[in-house]
């Protein structure tokens, strides 16, 4: 993220970029495939790999579920970094005609996951969800979050938000608006509500460079991690 190259920049990535991504690391082969593919704002890249990753180090195993899930880049990267994990469906209410496009892309490189992603366009609350779920969403605007919450609290499954365009007319700021700016007062919320319904919550930020809207909230239910969320099940 250095010598110039805005990682939040919302245009493209393509073959001209692959000098960007020189090494062998699970990111930078990665960021190779995005770029040949040619359809990924690079903001995207960036952002859902931080989130991934992030994810990652908490929450193990099960069926990951990214929704409002766009091109679907981030239930990608949590097969990819865990191989306990074999299956991960991208939902969005309209998927964009390149997800396709860089499905194929990644598929071509890691084969396992041509049959443990699979993409859907429905609505949100048309999924069933499992309590085995990780429920993710990255910048699901504003109370879009709070119903990425509702679905996964409702079955008591793990969930990591990163939240954005925080809107005080729908998001709850929990009386909090007199101390905190909206954004950090929905989000600080958010996590209340979820301490409130018995859950374990671990917060952080990923680089601003990427996106200013950058609070991570991770999620899951009880006061020790189950065998399967630890990702020894």
């Amino acid at each position: 993220m250095s010598g110039g190259f805005d990682p939040g920049h919302r245009g493209v990535l393509t073959h001209r970029d692959l000098g960007r991504f020189p090494g062998e690391t699970l990111f930078d082969r990665v960021g190779r495939v995005v770029c040949e593919a040619g359809c990924l704002p690079r903001k995207e890249l960036y952002e859902s790999w931080e989130v991934a990753r992030r994810v990652h180090r908490r929450l193990r195993g099960g069926r990951a579920v990214e929704l409002a899930a766009g091109h679907g880049l981030l239930a990608h990267l949590l097969v990819l970094l865990d191989r306990t994990r074999d299956a991960a469906i991208a939902l969005d209410r309209r998927l964009p005609p390149s997800a396709a496009t860089l499905h194929a892309a990644l598929a071509d490189t890691w084969p396992r996951l041509r049959g443990a992603v699979v993409h859907r366009e429905a609505d949100l609350d048309e999924l069933p969800l499992e309590p085995t779920d990780l429920v993710v969403s990255a910048h699901a605007c504003g109370a879009l979050t709070d119903r990425v919450l509702d679905r996964a609290l409702a079955v008591q499954a793990r969930v990591a938000v990163l939240p954005c365009c925080h809107d005080e007319a729908t998001c709850d700021a929990g009386g909090l608006l007199g101390f905190l700016p909206l954004g950090l007062a929905v989000d600080a919320t958010r996590v209340g509500r979820l301490r409130a319904a018995g859950y374990e919550v671990s917060t952080a930020t990923i680089p601003e460079a990427i996106t200013p809207q950058n609070r991570l909230v991770v999620a899951w239910p009880g006061a020790v991690l189950s065998d399967r969320a630890a990702g020894r099940g």
